[in-house]
């Protein structure tokens, strides 16, 4: 089973969900993903963690109703996140949450990228983030969709030191990934021509399956919805789904090896 310790910096070492109906988030994602939800804690507004096999690989929250809507969100380790939100807001970033002790487990912080994505950072104490990774319910991948490309690039190359490699500068495909080594963790993809209008530039977490055509029918029994049907590419078999309080996220099925 892929295990990782801790994330390189700069790199996806979380994703948590902001829902309004956490008992039934609890439910959807224990049977979707064979996730298990720990106790609310009191302590941080009741946020609770889910675990897979025993290892923290996601958390929730309660939507506050501060007209947020109910989502998916990504954040990607730094080693010092008082730097890293002053390295932000130095290249057009702007802040939505100024660097925030929880307690002994780290250190968090929220802002927007340049096209005004919000991208999360944790500087990790006693908690280091998701240990489990491109296993079957565990995270895959994680994408930017921005309509402000090449300004996003420099952000997280400057921002949260990225290195990355330019998968493709095709008029109608422009993708950048972030690269440590050989391994690709994270991707940015120019979606101006794409984006409906009134969808931010945003965040998405790919969640790993091993058959993305029966998680779809699994999500539908459950109360979630297909947002995109699943498709064979390049990159596996891939959809997007909702849960049932609207949430969005993707699911990757790995291409069969030849």
């Amino acid at each position: 089973m892929p295990k990782r310790d801790e994330a390189p910096i700069g790199a996806p070492c979380w994703a948590d969900l902001f829902t309004s109906d956490p008992e039934r988030s609890r439910a959807f994602y224990s049977e979707l993903f064979g996730w298990t939800p720990e106790e609310a804690d009191p302590r941080f507004g009741g946020y609770f963690n889910f675990t897979k096999d025993g290892v923290r690989i996601a958390g929730a929250m309660q939507n506050d109703g501060s007209g947020q809507p109910d989502g998916w969100n990504v954040y990607l380790a730094t080693d010092d996140a008082e730097k890293t939100v002053a390295a932000a807001t130095a290249n057009d970033g702007q802040v939505i949450v100024p660097p925030m002790a929880v307690g002994d487990l780290g250190t968090m912080a929220v802002v927007t990228d340049p096209g005004q994505a919000a991208i999360g950072m944790w500087q990790p104490g006693a908690h280091r983030g998701f240990g489990l990774i491109a296993e079957a319910g565990t995270p895959s991948w994680f994408e930017l969709h921005t309509r402000d490309y090449e300004a996003s690039v420099e952000f997280y190359r400057t921002v949260f030191r990225w290195e990355t490699s330019v998968v493709s500068d095709a008029p109608d495909f422009r993708y950048t990934t972030l690269t440590v080594g050989e391994e690709m963790l994270a991707g940015i993809m120019d979606a101006r021509n794409f984006l409906p209008d009134g969808v931010p530039a945003h965040w998405s977490v790919y969640y790993a399956t091993d058959d993305a055509d029966a998680s779809l029918a699994l999500v539908c029994k459950l109360g979630g919805a297909v947002v995109t049907d699943a498709e064979d590419t390049p990159y596996g078999r891939l959809a997007t789904a909702s849960d049932p309080t609207g949430a969005v996220f993707k699911l990757r099925q790995a291409p069969s090896a030849s």
